[in-house]
């Protein structure tokens, strides 16, 4: 890429953009030429296209691609979305250059605007967890769950013994294809892990006595690589929380750590591309 904008002035022409980058961050400005906002912020648009030259940045001219902008719901211009694999991360209604700014530097540096090892079409979903609907039983003071979430952070540490019970709500729905738990070497990581999803209320006996989802029993290697561990996908298509009970680590310690806990798959809503497809005859307005 060479980090210039790609004008958008046909319908066609955005759904071959969009196809022809699944794999990268794709970031949409949505404008019309009439609109002062949109003008004024342009140059804004142009020097993140020129600072992040593995994303993909467009200019979608609403007037000319009617059904695009139906179809994406914009009714304010400019309005600027972020995708990745068909699946729209952010969205930014006005011409706010800091705003702008803050939205792409997210989603266009670093490990997101990387595959990070997760398989073609699924994204990290930790971006989409609600931290404040999220806990973690038995995690220590100083090393909590929120430290276990992001790459080089931190670490969950247990506190009265081995076992954690982590769970994570999205603010969406999501479908999850696997999981990755990443811990030290010296044999404290998690061994055996039991998954269960959307409960609304659980403790240690429950899910020690429940039946989960999945289970899954981990070696070191998967630990020390941080691997991705397939689920069985066809059980996790409609996830709004995933409950981790972690039983026990490879070396029998009263401590078990993880590193990192990445979830990999696709919110629901996920755009698929034969939604761009309009019924003849039902064609919408964008502006009201």
């Amino acid at each position: 890429m060479t980090g210039s904008v790609i004008h958008i002035e046909t319908d066609e022409h955005y759904r071959q953009e969009i196809q022809k980058h699944m794999g990268k961050v794709i970031v949409v400005d949505y404008f019309a030429t009439w609109c002062g906002p949109c003008v004024r912020i342009a140059p804004t648009f142009s020097q993140l296209a020129a600072k992040h030259k593995d994303s993909v940045f467009l200019k979608v001219d609403v007037d000319k691609c009617k059904d695009t902008a139906e179809l994406q719901g914009i009714s304010a211009m400019p309005t600027f979305h972020v995708y990745k694999s068909s699946t729209k991360l952010d969205e930014l209604r006005g011409a706010d250059p800091v705003a702008l700014e803050r939205m792409v530097e997210k989603h266009c540096t670093g490990a997101s605007a990387d595959q990070g090892g997760a398989p073609g079409g699924y994204i990290d979903l930790n971006q989409f967890i609600d931290m404040s609907k999220s806990e973690c039983l038995n995690e220590s003071d100083d090393h909590t769950f929120k430290g276990a979430l992001k790459e080089e952070e931190g670490r969950l540490e247990s506190d009265c013994d081995e076992q954690l019970l982590l769970t994570l709500a999205f603010n969406q729905p999501v479908r999850i294809h696997s999981i990755a738990l990443r811990g030290p070497d010296d044999g404290r990581s998690p061994k055996s892990v039991k998954l269960f999803i959307n409960q609304t209320a659980i403790d240690f006996d429950s899910a020690e006595r429940g039946v989960a989802v999945q289970e899954l029993t981990l070696t070191k290697d998967d630990n020390a690589e941080g691997a991705l561990i397939p689920l069985k996908y066809v059980k996790f298509q409609n996830v709004v929380s995933l409950t981790l009970y972690v039983r026990d680590n490879h070396a029998g310690d009263e401590v078990t750590v993880i590193n990192y806990v990445g979830i990999v798959g696709q919110p629901r809503d996920k755009t698929e591309m034969k939604d761009f497809k309009r019924v003849s005859g039902q064609k919408g307005e964008v502006h009201g």
